[in-house]
């Protein structure tokens, strides 16, 4: 059995606070060049090349790209074949500590949500997802989430007979919802089956995919390729000031679920798709 030690975890997972934040993904970035060139408005055409530039100056200087630095949400894939030598959740919260401490990035997480919110002054704890997999490897995909996005996200528990059209509604009325407030052009991810909790985990990893990657099944690619469609005709445009470019990409992510469930989740991202991603 492969062991690794939990202090290359944290120096890692310090290293991905950092390059999340400051680096907007090369897809991304094409994406929205690509988007600007088809862009009928002319100024939404500047706003593009405005967002774009910002994301140059960040990549170039190492600051952040936005000032919310976001909640740390991480994608933990550890093979079944690999020890850690230590504490795995407490090296990636360390290594959150460090990467937001070390790496000037704004701290945003309060210690408890009702009465007192007291900031924790290092962004710790992070929103952590694990999945046991095959093999002696450990995947870890970081991304920073914004509360402007976030807190446009939704879940609806539809019903079998609410069927595509219904999802559909669901998906556009929650963009619409959004407007100007989530700092589009968006990533919205979409999350159908499973459980409540299921759709929303899946909405979420639909999010943060590679933004030129399709789904697997071609019934729910033409889905996406739709729901794009819709989005962009609602006018809402970059920033919210109008144009053809509401949504970069929409990516669904699908579960099997109950005879009589048919739960659906969004979660909006910011033009500032922000992840990263280690292999170790």
């Amino acid at each position: 059995m492969k062991e690794l030690d939990a202090n290359i975890i944290i120096k890692a997972v310090k290293k991905l606070c950092i390059d999340a934040c400051c680096h907007l993904p090369s897809d991304v970035y094409q994406k929205m060049s690509d988007c600007k060139e088809l862009e009928e408005s002319p100024s939404a055409k500047i706003i593009l090349s405005d967002i774009m530039e910002n994301a140059q100056i960040a990549h170039n200087e190492e600051v952040p790209i936005c000032q919310d630095t976001g909640l740390t949400v991480v994608f933990v894939e550890i093979g079944q074949d690999l020890h850690i030598t230590g504490n795995l959740e407490e090296a990636i919260n360390e290594g959150v500590r460090q990467g937001y401490t070390d790496g000037y990035l704004r701290k945003s997480m309060v210690f408890e949500p009702l009465f007192e919110r007291k900031n924790t002054k290092d962004n710790s704890p992070a929103i952590i997802h694990y999945k046991l997999v095959q093999g002696d490897k450990i995947n870890i995909k970081l991304a920073p989430k914004g509360a402007g996005s976030e807190n446009k996200s939704t879940v609806k528990m539809l019903i079998p007979a609410d069927g595509i059209e219904g999802v559909k509604k669901f998906v556009l009325e929650t963009v619409l919802a959004a407007g100007p407030n989530s700092c589009p052009p968006l990533v919205v991810g979409v999350g159908i089956g499973g459980s409540m909790e299921m759709a929303a985990l899946n909405s979420k990893k639909a999010c943060i995919r590679d933004i030129e990657t399709k789904n697997a099944d071609p019934r729910y690619a033409q889905l996406e390729e739709e729901l794009l469609l819709m989005i962009n005709k609602t006018g809402i445009g970059p920033q919210g000031l109008g144009g053809t470019t509401t949504a970069l990409k929409v990516h669904v992510e699908w579960y099997p679920t109950h005879i009589a469930m048919l739960p659906v989740a969004v979660n909006i991202n910011c033009h500032a798709a922000r992840h990263a991603h280690i292999e170790l």
